[in-house]
């Protein structure tokens, strides 16, 4: 068993796109219009489904904003520069949110940043 994906509903298929792939750097895998359900569904990743874990973003037609509510927390990515991978976010347009640095009650150094809809992917350095 192993997990395939995780599904974020989106406001604007178009900015979220553009920002996990020019701004976070994942590719697009794979998109499908179901036009008599009124949504599309768009697969972006590091790697092919088959060996990697993907997100799902549903985009329903005409919502253009969800309440996050209080139970979702964020996705976590492993960068190897947290500091040059903030650096390339601000410049690519993106939002860092919380600077790097270790996280409370711990050493391990982390960075926030935030997407279009207001959902927060982490940062977590690697190799410390």
């Amino acid at each position: 068993m192993r997990i395939l994906h995780t599904m974020l509903r989106v406001g604007d298929l178009e900015k979220s796109l553009d920002f996990y792939t020019r701004v976070i750097g994942m590719k697009l895998l794979r998109r499908h219009e179901y036009p008599d359900g009124k949504f599309t569904l768009a697969f972006v990743g590091f790697g092919p489904e088959d060996t990697h874990p993907a997100l799902e973003l549903t985009y329903n037609w005409g919502t253009s904003k969800y309440e996050l509510g209080t139970a979702y927390g964020h996705v976590a990515l492993g960068v190897n520069d947290i500091h040059a991978t903030c650096d390339a976010i601000r410049k690519a347009g993106g939002k860092v949110v919380r600077e790097p640095g270790p996280m409370k009650h711990g050493t391990t150094v982390i960075a926030f940043v935030e997407d279009p809809d207001g959902y927060r992917v982490e940062l977590i350095q690697q190799g410390t």
